[in-house]
């Protein structure tokens, strides 16, 4: 019974995500010529320029959150100490995984510029190293 319950909160908390992420799609401005302009204002004249990497980005945020959340509740855990010395529980490598991938990244923009994918793949092996060592 505990399983089926899970299982219906994790299917929903899916859903609900598909579905906010099918939105953010839909909601990306189409050109005079009909090609989808994925970097325009998804709110044209709107005070801060929400844009769709924008708005995935937060996306990606909450899900985040979410998932950390529900793992909190259905797998309590115990802080551990990993090279840094200090005891961290996954919340906290989270925080220090997107920390690092923001210097990451700004790092990449001073020093290579655009584009940034190769900043992706590096904040990627990073938040994997920290996960699994810190």
């Amino acid at each position: 019974m505990t399983t089926t319950r899970w299982t219906t909160i994790y299917a929903g908390l899916a859903a609900l995500m598909a579905t906010i992420l099918a939105l953010l799609v839909w909601a990306v401005p189409v050109s005079g010529d009909g090609v989808k302009d994925w970097t325009g204002q998804l709110v044209p004249g709107f005070w801060m320029a929400w844009s769709f990497p924008v708005a995935l980005f937060f996306w990606i945020i909450a899900s985040l959150l979410m998932v950390m959340t529900l793992l909190a509740i259905r797998f309590p855990e115990t802080p551990r100490v990993g090279i840094l010395r200090i005891e961290t529980t996954r919340g906290d490598r989270l925080f220090i995984s997107l920390l690092g991938s923001a210097f990451i990244n700004l790092g990449w923009l001073f020093f290579l510029g655009t584009p940034l994918w190769g900043a992706l793949i590096v904040s990627l092996v990073y938040a994997v190293a920290v996960f699994r060592w810190v």
